[in-house]
């Protein structure tokens, strides 16, 4: 197992990596919409935090030599399922057919106070 490390995502705020490279597959750790040169929370719309955790999670894969592209499962966690349908569209941008299987569960808090939190399973790229 080798750990996945970048400055171009957040640090992680607990004892695990960002990501960790297993026989030909990533392993991405749960992203939020957190700027990785401020640490804060990004976007007050659930738009904006998708966004910025698409965008963590595409600096995790890159720095593993893999893409959005090579993601085969990704779980959402949403804070409020009437958000589902706003998430759907940006997740939808960053993704190409055919999209990777997916589930999505409403919880009752995250760690930090964020609307999103994305985790996804990629194949490293060859």
């Amino acid at each position: 197992m080798k750990e996945v490390s970048t400055v171009s995502a957040p640090a992680s705020i607990g004892p695990f990596s960002q990501g960790v490279i297993d026989d030909g597959t990533v392993y991405v750790s749960g992203q939020g919409p957190i700027d990785p040169e401020t640490d804060e929370i990004v976007g007050e719309s659930i738009e904006a935090q998708t966004r910025r955790t698409m965008e963590n999670i595409d600096a995790v894969l890159t720095a593993a030599n893999s893409s959005l592209d090579d993601i085969v499962k990704s779980t959402v966690f949403v804070r409020d399922m009437d958000d589902y349908e706003a998430i759907n569209e940006v997740y939808e941008t960053y993704l190409s057919d055919p999209y990777p299987a997916r589930s999505a569960v409403e919880v009752a808090a995250l760690p930090v106070d964020i609307g999103v939190e994305i985790e996804v399973v990629a194949r490293v790229s060859r």
